[in-house]
């Protein structure tokens, strides 16, 4: 199975999540009951009620938290919070998995403060987080997850919104996304995407939870048979769009997916031996794959398209390489979703000539290989026959093993 967590278009926070986790069918009562404990852990908090409602967000029928609390604190070490949060797993008996999950969540939030502001993360103070709503966000979205078995289940996010503008809080004005926002996504592998909303739209805890369930974005949503689909509505009210998050369950295709970037460039004044240098040049940098295809350009000119094929995280990189080597004047880029074949490289020990040699073979089924090239070559020249016979050769040896 696969979840898909959708804050494109409203972003994400803890009650949002929680509330969308409760509209795909985890149930509400085992969530109340678990989060109820928390109390006990955190003085001067009290939870007087707590339930979840159906809302309309702009068209949209939602699941809302509805939360009264009578609290007397308005500041509290992160630490404080840290360990509600784990004597409240401990007590209700949450699952391994989700007793990790809750524990790094919070530990997130910690170490995202404790950067901005410089200080060890035992002497960090929470305001906006420092509530017991953010134990209940946490706490009740770990006991939610184990309930639909989530954590069994491939967990992709799309591009997070977050919004634009100002926020005030207790520091004063900022720039939308806060600090503590871009600390936590930092080297997550999520992509994150304002837009006209003047509004924070996505919080510290959201934030937290998410990073911590996947560091999978995708920009288009994977093939899949849908199951069931979940909202949960955020507290604030917008005009233009549905403040809710989308999440979706279903069965997923037994391709694998990724995402990638494809870089392009036209050259029509290089070289052959130039073009085999960037090559072998692009793919040692971290390329996924790399193609040279004969073009024509404007007025005619013959020229060569330069298309690679590579993770997000290398662009840069492999971007200085096509334009140090090709001396080009501009690289496209865009990225795409594909589709994978199951695969894996096993290695197999055959012989040839008398001779034993290991080969690592690629497989996606038993009639489905292919021998790496690096391989054949080798056996090629310490046999000194044709590298077309040793492949031969080879792939009759494999055949036999793989049946």
């Amino acid at each position: 199975m696969v979840l898909i967590i959708d804050p494109q278009i409203a972003g994400i926070s803890g009650d949002m999540l929680l509330s969308a986790l409760v509209d795909l069918g985890a149930k509400k009562s085992k969530i109340i009951e678990g989060v109820k404990v928390s109390q006990n852990f955190l003085h001067h908090s009290k939870i007087e009620k707590i339930d979840f409602k159906k809302t309309d967000k702009h068209g949209v029928n939602a699941t809302t938290l509805v939360l009264k609390l009578d609290e007397h604190s308005h500041e509290r070490k992160g630490i404080e919070i840290q360990n509600c949060i784990t004597k409240t797993a401990q007590k209700i008996g949450l699952s391994e998995r989700a007793s990790k999950f809750a524990k790094n969540s919070i530990e997130t939030l910690i170490s995202a403060e404790s950067k901005i502001h410089g200080v060890p993360k035992d002497s960090v103070h929470f305001h906006e987080a420092s509530s017991i709503d953010t134990v209940i966000d946490i706490i009740g979205v770990a006991i939610a997850l184990d309930d639909l078995k989530c954590f069994d289940h491939d967990i992709i996010t799309m591009p997070v919104a977050v919004g634009n503008g100002t926020i005030s809080f207790s520091h004063g004005v900022a720039s939308n996304p806060a600090s503590a926002i871009l600390g936590i996504f930092a080297k997550s592998g999520i992509i994150i995407s304002g837009n006209d909303s003047q509004d924070e739209l996505t919080t510290p805890t959201g934030a937290a939870m998410l990073v911590n369930l996947t560091d999978r974005c995708v920009e288009h949503y994977p093939l899949m048979k849908i199951d069931s689909v979940g909202y949960g509505a955020g507290q604030k009210n917008f005009e233009s769009f549905s403040n809710v998050l989308k999440m979706v369950l279903g069965e997923k295709s037994s391709l694998k997916s990724d995402s990638v970037s494809i870089l392009e460039t036209n050259v029509d004044d290089v070289s052959g031996e130039v073009l085999a240098h960037v090559i072998d040049k692009i793919m040692s940098s971290g390329a996924k794959d790399i193609s040279v295809i004969p073009t024509l350009t404007k007025k005619g000119r013959p020229s060569h398209m330069i298309s690679v094929i590579c993770d997000h995280k290398n662009v840069d990189n492999l971007i200085q390489v096509l334009i140090s080597e090709t001396g080009t004047l501009g690289v496209r880029i865009r990225s795409s979703e594909r589709f994978i074949v199951p695969r894996k490289i096993i290695p197999l020990k055959i012989k040839i000539h008398s001779k034993d040699f290991i080969v690592r073979c690629k497989t996606a089924s038993k009639h489905q290989f292919k021998v790496e090239y690096d391989d054949i070559k080798s056996i090629s020249e310490k046999l000194s026959i044709s590298f077309k016979q040793t492949e031969e050769l080879i792939k009759a040896e494999v055949k036999k093993q793989l049946k």
